[in-house]
């Protein structure tokens, strides 16, 4: 039997304090030699890496746990401006200068590179009574091969009477293993409106990779003066790549996109939405084609997307979010500055 001793690992050198990643299973099955006397920190420990190979040993491993608070509120001129600001590495907010007709923009950028397992986000946004702004990110976020740590982001939103609030970041990329669990939670007041949306891509194609294991778990929930008006839950683990590839699934999709709208008059965007899907041509029945459908839940907007490949999903959530951003709100016909550097 192949045995993984620590002393092994270590040599003379005590590892403390010492943690486990794997799962709880594992951790069950681990035998443990503790001499009278001794305290955990001695105690020699024997794992079977040949029935539990991803039982990985972590030795006080630096994690990130960043968090950006935004707050925007009318200043004196009446103009839309910083009201509250917090931020903690790796997450660091920049404020560009907006384009003519653009709202007020926040980029939220993590300096770490990217999201490896036991990493924490907290991103929140709250837009003042009659502001207008857009919280979007820098680029592109990595979630790395996890050891089995899942890391966790958390987005929380709202928008007070009169306010247009959008949360625009550009898509998650999940490494083949990344465990990721992400929570987006949004509340409006009144006649508070807000636009998001969030890409998932399903490993990096240019290397051949697919996500075939890992975890992932995203969870929307919508509120309106403190009801809850939708909660959405997309759980995966196990066979993920089975569960992808399943026509009752993903049908084989290597990214997928969701877009909501929350505002009194999402019911009055509805048709209007189906139009402009239907306008552009996109075949729901092909296999592997871009699919998206648009549905209203309680009022809110929801738009779903399934592409064959990140760029096509890109392409297609930059126009839907145009159009909504040029209808919707009256802003200029383009997508935050950002995503096009």
């Amino acid at each position: 039997m192949a045995m993984l001793d620590r002393r092994a690992i270590s040599g003379a050198e005590r590892l403390t304090p010492l943690r486990f990643l794997c799962p709880a299973e594992t951790v069950a099955e681990i035998g443990f030699d503790s001499r009278a006397g001794t305290g955990p920190d001695e105690m020699d420990m024997k794992i079977d890496v040949a029935r539990h190979p991803h039982a990985i040993l972590e030795a006080g491993l630096e994690r990130g746990h960043g968090r950006a608070e935004i707050r925007v509120a009318k200043n004196g001129a009446g103009e839309t401006a910083i009201g509250g600001l917090y931020q903690r590495s790796p997450c660091r907010v920049l404020f560009p200068r907006p384009e003519a007709g653009d709202p007020f923009t926040a980029v939220v950028a993590t300096t770490s590179g990217g999201l490896a397992g036991g990493d924490s986000l907290e991103i929140s946004a709250a837009a003042g009574a009659g502001c207008r702004a857009v919280v979007t990110t820098q680029a592109a976020e990595k979630v790395y091969r996890a050891l089995a740590a899942d890391c966790t982001v958390k987005a929380v939103f709202s928008a007070a009477p009169g306010a247009w609030l959008e949360w625009l970041p550009q898509e998650s990329i999940l490494f083949d293993g990344a465990r990721l669990r992400r929570r987006t939670e949004v509340d409006t007041v009144a006649d508070g409106r807000l636009l998001a949306c969030d890409m998932v891509v399903f490993g990096r194609r240019a290397r051949g990779e697919r996500f075939t294991r890992g975890l992932l778990h995203d969870a929307w929930r919508v509120h309106r003066d403190g009801a809850l008006l939708w909660a959405d839950d997309l759980h995966l683990d196990g066979d993920i790549r089975a569960r992808i590839d399943h026509p009752a699934g993903f049908a084989g999709a290597d990214a997928y996109a969701t877009i909501v709208y929350v505002g009194a008059d999402g019911a009055d965007r509805l048709a209007s939405v189906r139009a402009e899907i239907d306008a552009a041509g996109v075949d729901a029945g092909r296999p592997g084609a871009l699919r998206v459908a648009a549905s209203l839940v309680n009022g809110v907007l929801v738009i779903r997307l399934l592409a064959a490949e990140a760029r096509m999903l890109r392409a297609e959530v930059m126009r839907l979010c145009i159009f909504l951003r040029t209808e919707a709100a009256g802003l200029p016909a383009r997508m935050p500055r950002v995503w096009t550097i």
